[in-house]
């Protein structure tokens, strides 16, 4: 019997910068890349999920945070990134996929916020200082990202 193939995902995602009114970010290491850190991501489940949806449902998996729990705001930055997918992630994209859309949020939490790491995806988190979170991105839209917060925190 042969598995099921996965479908293929969807070039349109969310970058979540989870952060405290301190300008606290959140960062989590991905567990199929070795020290990479990063914010939230994930890709829309399929083409009629909003991306509000998908980063309530991203920050969900990835951290266990209700993004509409008490004292929680999330944000729409109405901004988006387009950017080449890394050449060891295309097989998860249909051929002749190169490039994703991300669309930018903001999540403001209560500091001391407790995380749940979905331990497939992620190995590790820690809460940083903005520029010190943006230094430790290995994306340069992620910290890009990062260093507009003050510009964006809490909506």
């Amino acid at each position: 019997m042969q598995a099921a193939r996965r479908p293929f995902k969807l070039p349109q995602s969310v970058l979540v910068v989870i952060h405290t009114a301190a300008l606290e970010v959140l960062m989590i290491r991905r567990a199929d890349a070795g020290e990479h850190w990063q914010s939230v991501t994930g890709s829309k489940d399929h083409r009629e999920e909003d991306f509000r949806e998908t980063a309530i449902r991203e920050v969900a998996e990835e951290t266990g945070i209700d993004a509409l729990g008490a004292g929680c705001v999330l944000t729409d930055w109405q901004l988006k990134n387009v950017y080449p997918i890394y050449p060891q992630w295309r097989h998860r994209y249909a051929p002749g996929v190169t490039h994703n859309t991300e669309h930018l949020f903001g999540l403001l939490v209560p500091a001391g916020m407790p995380v749940r790491l979905a331990p497939r995806e992620h190995t590790d988190f820690e809460w940083l200082p903005y520029r010190a979170a943006a230094d430790r991105c290995f994306s340069p839209s992620n910290a890009e990202a990062i260093l507009m917060l003050p510009r964006f925190r809490g909506g």
